[in-house]
């Protein structure tokens, strides 16, 4: 029962969760950033970030670089006031821990410009040691220029063409970023990059002369590409102008390998006076780090490092390009979406100058914001390309739904007018007048009111539709009216017989039904009538009576028909009897006292 306590307890730690790391101490250095085990790239190490993440007051960082062994974490050391065995690992006193890049746990605090700022000292893995590639040198260097607001390059004795090809990726980023306009619209300002020689003896010149001399173009002569390459960088480093500082640093002892066991009253007098000189400079010249137009605090100081490392490692080399592209991410974000939103606040359909017209405008406010926004000179051409072709396919979206908006609007005013043409065509009483006027008014609406690229289209059917609708109905129209003609002049004998009992109407209907069914049979066609002036006048007649803009009869003919028959009917029945048989009209009289009337022979 016993032994058996060990075996639970260790069971139930096992399926206890992991606490997460936390550091107790951080007065120590820490890594952040180590290499892969292909020793190519690069990974975080979440120990160091911890140091980091805790900050909550802006953050700058002075990067210490330079070939390996050439002093750079002692130079640390002695700039954080530190021994060798407190501070950052030495490598000719121990087995060197400087893998990558690390940093010093306790940031130093300084009021900067009246901003309380963190700063962090780091680190860096020497150029040119044993079995490591260009690649990873320059990945480590790229980091360490993008993280830090002061660059320390480290050399001893003096600068050689090797040093000056270092720095092309320093040139490269501050020609991206360097000389912007400095306030809320700095994007990223580059490191401040101080030129560190540790020499004793300049030989009557100053640091700067010597650094001058050392940037100085080399004559070339037999056009060597190298020559070139490094002629550039010289180039561009003298237009960096007040963006990198020279300063010498003589040898603290001459018993290099005991210096971490000297203290400050051993060391060269001079040394320690230009040691505490460099220190103010250090002070003097660093700023937090602004990023996005704003500085940081720990943890989007820790952000941004992913950021940059995972640009770094994107491609075989790093480049400025691949860092570009991650500044102007959002931003570029940021400008699709405003123009996004710009096309969104069309009312579909539209035409398609009109569509293309607030493209353009939409698409050359963005573009200016982008320009006055986005983060490099040469690189960001990508960036700038990448927008338009994403302005392009939101463009392109917007077109197709331009075109189905434009299709459905105009198929239903087809489909109006289709229904319009056919409900004209069963016209009641025939009118021509009533045809056209649909006609017209069918034919104005959709020219008005269809709009877009489908327009076009729908105005050949439309057109079509038309034309085969108006000729139906002209062909149809003479002979309806004719039929209509020769019923109507019936019911008005009818009406003049029987009803009203007036024996004119009774004699013109019998005419026009006489007219229409006798004569024309005997002298014309029915379809010679229809040129016939005669009939062009009963034509007119008939649209004038059957419609007007005021009155449509073949809407209102059967109201009107049964007002006139009880009109009829109530004079017929009510009217003689108070009026007595006497009227205003010649009627048929009966024979109620023909009996008694005289007869005249």
């Amino acid at each position: 029962m016993d032994s058996s306590l060990p075996l639970l307890l260790l069971l139930f730690l096992s399926l206890s969760p992991t606490p997460s790391f936390s550091i107790d101490n951080f007065l120590q250095a820490f890594p952040i950033v180590e290499p892969d085990p292909g020793h190519t790239k690069l990974r975080l190490s979440r120990e160091g970030l911890e140091a980091i993440e805790r900050i909550t007051n802006p953050i700058a960082a002075v990067a210490v670089i330079g070939p390996y062994r050439s002093g750079k974490s002692f130079l640390l050391n002695q700039l954080l006031s530190l021994s060798c065995y407190e501070g950052f690992g030495v490598g000719h006193m121990r087995d060197t821990k400087t893998k990558g890049i690390w940093v010093w746990g306790t940031p130093i605090d300084l009021d900067i410009n009246g901003v309380r700022t963190s700063v962090f000292y780091l680190d860096t893995e020497g150029f040119e040691s044993v079995g490591k590639s260009n690649v990873y040198d320059d990945r480590i260097f790229a980091l360490a220029t993008v993280l830090s607001s002061v660059l320390i390059y480290n050399l001893p004795e003096t600068i050689r063409e090797a040093d000056i090809s270092r720095l092309s990726f320093a040139v490269e980023l501050a020609e991206e970023f360097y000389g912007r306009v400095k306030g809320q619209d700095v994007a990223f300002e580059p490191a401040k990059l101080l030129w560190l020689i540790q020499r004793d003896f300049l030989q009557g010149k100053s640091v700067q002369q010597m650094v001058n001399e050392a940037l100085r173009h080399v004559p070339n002569t037999d056009g060597n590409k190298n020559i070139d390459v490094v002629n550039q960088i010289r180039d561009s480093l003298a237009i960096m102008g007040d963006n990198s500082t020279a300063f010498s640093l003589p040898q603290p002892h001459l018993q290099r390998t005991k210096l971490c066991d000297m203290k400050d009253v051993e060391l060269d007098e001079l040394y320690i006076k230009r040691r505490e000189q460099l220190k103010e400079l250090v002070s003097s010249i660093i700023s937090p780090k602004i990023v996005q137009g704003k500085t940081l605090n720990g943890k989007e100081f820790v952000s941004f490092l992913e950021q940059i490392l995972e640009a770094l490692n994107k491609g075989e080399i790093p480049s400025t390009g691949s860092l570009v592209e991650v500044f102007n991410k959002n931003i570029l974000e940021k400008c699709l979406k405003l123009y996004s939103e710009k096309m969104a606040t069309l009312v579909l359909p539209l035409p398609e100058e009109s569509l293309q017209g607030a493209h353009d405008r939409s698409r050359d406010e963005v573009m200016q914001v982008f320009d006055q926004q986005h983060f490099g000179r040469h690189h960001a051409k990508k960036s700038v390309v990448q927008l338009d072709d994403e302005i392009q396919q939101v463009y392109k979206n917007v077109v197709l739904q331009n075109e189905y908006q434009s299709s459905k609007l105009c198929e239903a005013l087809y489909t109006r007018c289709e229904d319009k043409m056919d409900q004209l065509q069963v016209l009641k009483l025939p009118s021509l007048a009533k045809f056209n006027a649909g006609f017209m008014q069918c034919n104005l609406s959709f020219e008005h009111e269809c709009v877009g690229p489908s327009k076009t289209n729908y105005e050949q059917r439309m057109m079509k539709m038309l034309g085969k609708s108006r000729s139906l109905f002209i062909k149809e129209y003479n002979h309806r009216l004719f039929n209509w003609l020769v019923a109507f002049s019936l019911v008005m004998v009818v009406i003049g017989r029987f009803f009203i009992k007036f024996i004119l109407i009774e004699i013109g209907a019998w005419a026009l039904f006489i007219f229409l069914e006798t004569y024309t049979r005997m002298f014309w066609t029915a379809e010679s009538l229809y040129y016939n002036p005669v009939w062009h006048f009963i034509v007119a007649t008939w649209e004038t009576v059957v419609y007007s803009p005021i009155l449509d009869l073949d809407r209102w003919a059967i109201p009107l028909g049964v007002m006139l028959a009880l009109l009829i009917l109530y004079w017929r029945c009510y009217g003689r009897r108070k009026h007595g048989s006497q009227g205003l009209l010649p009627l048929y009289r009966g024979n109620k006292n023909g009996s008694n009337r005289p007869r005249t022979d």
